[in-house]
């Protein structure tokens, strides 16, 4: 098995010992009951990586980590965002969960025009706080160094402009004349895809959507949940791009 990843904050990671304490110690000592000679991975979550064995134990929140190798994770190449519109009941965090865990960099939550579930006021604040820490979680789980970013929610019209800044930008539909298998794809830059709710993307979208620069691709002869069409296009253009390989 490898060892467990623990998150520091930016600046700590050092080459000799570091101290890990707060909640991030309490999990280690009292939750995984970590103890002297394990092994032991500290991450920013920005690339950055200590991998070490934990020297010392100090009470039920606090170990010390002898570290053997600090590791630097490159930008990724190209950049892959998921733009997901919002789904119903805990359908959000699940797809965050399982694209963080494939390898996207970025996830932006969408309201789009047929969502069901809207974010207001203070619920939408706590919801974007799940998502955050969902995709936290689920990068530690991953053994990543580099945890995804979850964006503000946008707008229509604020995505239409991220879209026109994206050197590749999608919007999966069923309907999409070209397969996301075959289009072209940039060796560098941000890819965006944009992922609809459970009621679909509206005419009004697609039309916005084109006029940023997004055209509609299709996945493959099936029509996919909002909640699973990110993980497997970013699953599709990991492959492709050689980011797995």
């Amino acid at each position: 098995m490898t060892a467990p990843v623990f998150v520091v904050e930016p600046g700590a990671l050092g080459p000799d010992r570091i101290t890990l304490s707060g909640p991030e110690g309490r999990h280690a000592v009292s939750v995984r009951r970590l103890r002297a000679g394990e092994e032991i991975v500290l991450t920013d979550g920005l690339g950055r990586g200590a991998y070490g064995t934990v020297a010392a134990v100090d009470g039920k929140d606090t170990l010390e980590v002898a570290v053997a190798e600090v590791r630097e994770e490159p930008e990724p190449r190209p950049r892959i965002t998921v733009v997901q519109a919002l789904p119903k009941g805990d359908r959000g965090e699940l797809a965050v969960e399982t694209m963080t865990e494939v390898g996207v960099d970025a996830v932006v939550p969408w309201a789009a025009a047929r969502c069901i579930t809207q974010w207001k006021g203070e619920r939408g604040a706590k919801s974007l706080a799940k998502w955050r820490s969902t995709a936290r979680e689920a990068a530690k789980q991953a053994r990543r160094l580099r945890f995804p970013e979850v964006g503000d929610l946008l707008t229509t019209r604020q995505l239409a402009g991220l879209l026109s800044g994206a050197a590749f930008a999608a919007v999966l539909h069923e309907e999409g004349s070209e397969p996301l298998a075959t289009a072209p794809l940039p060796p560098e830059g941000d890819i965006v895809l944009v992922v609809g709710p459970e009621g679909g993307v509206s005419p009004e979208e697609l039309d916005a959507f084109a006029a940023a620069g997004a055209k509609p691709y299709r996945l493959g002869a099936s029509v996919l949940r909002t909640s699973t069409a990110g993980v497997a296009a970013t699953a599709l253009l990991l492959g492709r791009t050689g980011r797995w390989g």
